[in-house]
């Protein structure tokens, strides 16, 4: 099979040796937050190899730190993976094998290669050494089998209370790779765990309980990110020093980095909790639900994730090139329709008293699509930008004796201002050339400008939002996280829009003609137009 990134070419090199007769993968998430765009890449990985090869990828949640996991974040993740399309062949949590990890580690007790330390965490920490320097042997590492198994026993017990001792695999303190100095395999902590509850107050630290979980589901490649690339001599340790059944391979690939874009959980449940957006959902939040509250198309998600490939080395991609990608299958899907952020009132002097219907097209870049009717009278609404009062030298909008074409309509040229006592525009009085009807234009008048509009006779009242990025661009030295934050990132318009964004489903995707794209929302009865991307495309390819 034709490899396209170097895992592939490994599993294929594996497969034709015979070193592996299915392929087996897993999606690891820690249930202590939800999904962000970054998981998003290991996502479509791990199921997309498994289904590129006919082989099985389990959901498997690492659920060793109770401390910060919820049921709540469990079941997020999985609506995650549903949305985007996978299907997983079995959910496996590591607490399933919490009995099981507890024999393994006793059985490295009994060979002799694991010991109960009486040091603490910053003890351990300062001994550990550097890459320069070996670490320091600690003083409990020759303690006598039996001496490790009663105290292991008694940790398990709630004997000790948490952090008076660890168990340590015992490796080399002089290794170049730190990660094998001896290092902590479980610790004791009481916590009420999601699923079992308090019957443990020892848990296995994910480097341990990790590998052991991978052979035991029958993982054959256990794709992680490339922090984890110094672990894997612990990993394959673990493999070969626990009589585990079965020997997967950890393959290391770079995670996904997006500009303007809170990257890690501890900051995003912090702006949760700080209040500084509305929820996990918050359709300026990164996290999957949040993108998907958002309008963002699952399918536009995964083809950016294939599109930026798998790599060895770590990048960080322009949150342009996502966004290209929204735009390019919201180009081809979404419905066009008209909605006026700032109204200003136009009458047609000259138009008929009664209404008019016009064909609009619902999507020129769809055949099938077809036309639907939009409502023009004599009274409009057109975006108070569309008119300027002293117009900047190739203004092409609307000015006093200046023409301009409504979209799917009418020329109109504006005769008259009125304005307010302090001196803002407050209706413009236009005239509307007839022969100039678009489809059948006689009129030979030629206008450069075309601008949206709404019939105010049929008009509904819609709440616009538009969103900036949380994260200012910029990333200084020595800067701190709140002083990236953009606490400007929404801006709320009072609109008008045609009342066929009041009628259709909730959830449909538009694009606001000249504006960008949309979802239709309803909240406590008002129509909202919430941004989903907009019309300009700033990524440059060529860049």
């Amino acid at each position: 099979m034709e490899a396209n990134n170097f895992i592939e070419e490994i599993i294929n090199g594996e497969l034709a040796e015979g070193k592996v007769n299915e392929v087996h993968t897993r999606f690891p998430p820690e249930p202590n937050g939800y999904l962000h765009i970054g998981h998003a890449k290991s996502l479509c990985l791990n199921f997309g190899t498994a289904k590129k090869y006919g082989g099985l990828c389990n959901l498997f949640f690492d659920d060793t730190n109770p401390s910060k996991e919820k049921t709540e974040y469990v079941e997020a993740i999985k609506a995650d993976i549903e949305w985007l399309g996978f299907k997983w062949h079995e959910v496996h949590y590591a607490s399933d094998y919490f009995d099981e990890i507890f024999l393994r580690a006793v059985k490295l007790i009994k060979d002799g290669k694991a010991f109960v330390c009486d040091l603490k965490a910053d003890e351990i920490s300062a001994m550990r050494g550097t890459l320069t320097e070996p670490g320091k042997e600690s003083p409990f590492r020759n303690r006598s089998v039996e001496e490790n198994l009663e105290l292991f026993y008694k940790m398990k017990d709630g004997a000790f209370a948490d952090g008076e001792k660890v168990l340590r695999a015992k490796i080399d303190m002089s290794s170049p790779n730190i990660n094998m100095r001896d290092p902590v395999i479980y610790r004791v902590l009481r916590a009420h765990h999601h699923r079992t509850g308090d019957k443990w107050c020892i848990y296995p630290m994910y480097d341990f309980a990790h590998p052991i979980c991978d052979s035991m589901q029958g993982v054959t490649h256990s794709l992680c990110t490339l922090e984890f690339e110094d672990h894997r001599p612990l990993y394959n340790w673990v493999v070969e020093n626990t009589a585990v059944s079965h020997k997967p391979r950890q393959i290391e690939f770079a995670r996904l980095n997006v500009t303007n874009t809170v990257m890690s959980k501890r900051y995003l449940k912090k702006l949760v909790e700080d209040g500084a957006v509305r929820g996990w959902d918050d359709p300026r939040m990164p996290t999957l639900t949040g993108l998907r509250a958002r309008g963002v198309p699952a399918d536009a998600l995964k083809n950016f994730c294939e599109a930026i490939g798998v790599a060895k080395a770590n990048s960080e991609i322009e949150i342009t090139y996502f966004e290209h990608f929204i735009r390019d299958y919201l180009n081809a899907h979404a419905q066009r329709a008209m909605a006026v952020f700032e109204p200003l009132k136009v009458t047609i002097t000259n138009f008929p008293d009664c209404d008019e219907e016009e064909d609009f097209e619902i999507n020129p870049n769809d055949e099938t699509a077809g036309t639907r009717k939009i409502n023009m009278s004599k009274h409009i609404y057109i975006e108070a930008e569309d008119f300027a009062l002293v117009p900047p030298p190739k203004y092409f909008r609307l000015k006093k004796d200046g023409y301009v074409r409504l979209k799917n309509a009418y020329i109109i040229k504006c005769d008259d201002v009125i304005l307010d006592d302090d001196g803002n525009v407050k209706e413009l009085l236009c005239s509307f050339v007839p022969e100039s009807r678009s489809g059948s234009d006689t009129s030979g008048i030629k206008t450069k400008g075309v601008i949206h509009w709404v019939s105010a006779n049929t008009a509904v009242d819609c709440e616009i939002r538009k969103y900036d990025y949380l994260l200012k661009d910029a990333e200084y030295a020595g800067q701190d996280f709140s002083e990236r934050m953009n606490y400007d990132s929404v801006h709320v318009y009072n609109g008008k829009a045609e009342p066929y964004l009041a009628r259709v489903d909730e959830g449909t995707s538009f694009q606001l003609m000249r504006k960008g794209y949309y979802k239709k929302v309803t909240e406590n009865g008002k129509l909202v137009l919430s941004e989903i991307v907009s019309l300009k495309d700033g990524y440059k390819p060529n860049k």
